[in-house]
């Protein structure tokens, strides 16, 4: 096996044990915690499910900036995979997922300020308590619409990525097309959602398939090799 081939096999590995665990990591923080915690038409009781669930609160904030770290090594590890076939388009992928993580980064530390405002003794003189509890919901919006505005770049990035697994020989071509439509499934949501405020419909909810497929061809590929 060449040296360039051995590396990509390495990358694939790390790609899929990386987008592994942000699977498992994502959905516990944002679909089992936020969801079960966070009601966005009442402050109040958004802020009392927070402190009667601190622990599981912080544990989301932790998992979600481990899933940040992630995503750099995967913007890293998909690049080495694609290089050899197109190497300006594996940096440009990976350039836009950098740019995501980053964003998306930003956005998680809003809920640590919400937690902070809630449960940190400075602001617990001089506040009252509705005024904290509507700042702490402001805070948790603030990391929705970040995500939503991140998604964005996501998106992109999935339809570059789509692209190279299309055209390369290392991946089955059903596979390149449905990451570009997962891709157009967060550009949709996104845009959808700054252009017209009730927009409700989440259609990367349905076209996210070939994001979990890539995991698996990752793990082949780091397996089996790719061909000379």
């Amino acid at each position: 096996m060449l040296p360039e081939q051995a590396s990509q096999q390495k990358a694939a590995k790390v790609a899929g044990i990386s987008l592994l665990i942000m699977a498992i990591l994502g959905p516990f923080a944002y679909l089992f915690v936020f969801q079960s915690l966070v009601v966005y038409d009442n402050a109040a009781e958004t802020a009392l499910n927070i402190m009667d669930s601190q622990g599981l609160f912080r544990a989301a904030i932790v998992s979600l900036v481990i899933v940040v770290i992630l995503d750099v090594i995967v913007a890293w590890s998909l690049y080495i995979v694609f290089e050899p076939f197109h190497r300006n388009l594996s940096l440009l992928a990976a350039s836009f997922r950098i740019v995501y993580a980053t964003m998306f980064g930003v956005a998680v530390f809003q809920n640590y300020n919400a937690l902070k405002i809630l449960s940190d003794a400075e602001y617990l003189v001089g506040w009252e308590l509705t005024e904290r509890y509507n700042q702490a919901m402001l805070y948790i919006n603030a990391f929705n619409n970040g995500w939503n505005i991140s998604l964005i770049i996501f998106g992109i990035h999935l339809l570059i990525l789509g692209y190279l697994v299309f055209k390369s020989l290392y991946f089955p071509k059903f596979l390149g097309g449905l990451i570009i439509i997962a891709g157009l499934g967060y550009l949709i949501d996104s845009f959808a959602l700054i252009l017209f405020g009730s927009y409700s419909f989440e259609l990367s909810v349905y076209t996210f398939i070939g994001e979990l497929l890539l995991i698996i061809w990752l793990f082949i590929r780091g397996r089996n090799g790719f061909p000379s």
